[in-house]
């Protein structure tokens, strides 16, 4: 079983200077499971004789069953930037669901989640816990990718609708670049305002609006690595605010900086 060869970055700040500090790989699921899971995700690293590395990330609208040892857990969507610290030797093996993946699972709000982690078993049940032993006690990560790709056919939910409309609107939302209003959204799948945001409480976990927002900042903090300048209050103005003040605002609320602190921070 082989990783992905090509896969974005986009949301790993500063992903080059990651990238000499960890290695980053995914995996395909079984097909059956690619309605539910975008794809299993594994960061191994080895900083012993090293400073410890603070790698910042800017999540994805995406809930994440993560193993690490001693503490495994499933994270809701983080509505802000996050940090993971690495050091001596180390790895994460992952689940990434699809934005509405997770619900059938968990059979609840996905709101609820927003912002939490729980243990595994709160999802699965017994079943589920010795999981965390089975995954680290695999040679490498394409045999925890056979290990947890059993685990979920094992727990297969009944076909839902509205899994595969969410996985629609985001990848329309992925792919054009000039949605960046919910009733945009709502108009291109023919469906209220209302009944879209119902719609992503119940399954992303979010709602849409700031769905949007994550995916146009993760353009933006891309852009600004890649040293391309940006006219922020056209941004501003595009992305809907009513002024560049509001946009700064919520800006420093999710990556924890201005946007001129961040440029700052990237030149650096």
């Amino acid at each position: 079983m082989d990783p992905k060869k090509d896969f974005t970055t986009k949301g790993i700040l500063q992903a080059e200077a990651g990238r000499e500090k960890f290695k980053l790989s995914r995996y395909e699921p079984a097909e059956e499971l690619r309605l539910y899971i975008q794809h299993y995700w594994a960061v191994e690293w080895d900083l012993r004789g090293h400073e410890p590395y603070r790698q910042s990330v800017l999540s994805h609208p995406n809930v994440n069953l993560v193993f690490e040892p001693g503490l495994t857990r499933v994270y809701g969507v983080w509505e802000g930037a996050s940090e993971q610290l690495l050091q001596d030797q180390g790895s994460v093996f992952a689940v990434k669901f699809n934005p509405g993946g997770f619900q059938p699972f968990w059979k609840q709000s996905v709101s609820q989640l927003t912002g939490q982690a729980i243990p595994i078993t709160d999802v699965f049940g017994k079943s589920a816990a010795s999981l965390e032993k089975e995954i680290f006690a695999c040679s490498d990560v394409p045999s925890r990718v056979g290990r947890i790709n059993n685990f979920f056919l094992e727990h297969l939910p009944k076909h839902d609708n509205n899994v595969s409309l969410i996985n629609d609107i985001v990848a329309a939302l992925i792919a054009d670049r000039g949605i960046l209003k919910v009733e945009q959204l709502a108009g291109i799948f023919d469906i209220s305002v209302r009944t879209l945001q119902r719609l992503f409480s119940k399954y992303v976990g979010v709602n849409p609006k700031g769905v949007i927002q994550r995916y146009r900042l993760h353009e933006v903090a891309e852009n600004i690595e890649k040293g391309e300048a940006i006219d922020w209050l056209k941004l501003a103005v595009d992305m809907g605010y009513y002024d560049q003040a509001h946009f700064i605002k919520d800006f420093k609320a999710i990556l924890g900086k201005s946007p001129e602190e961040y440029v700052r921070m990237v030149d650096h």
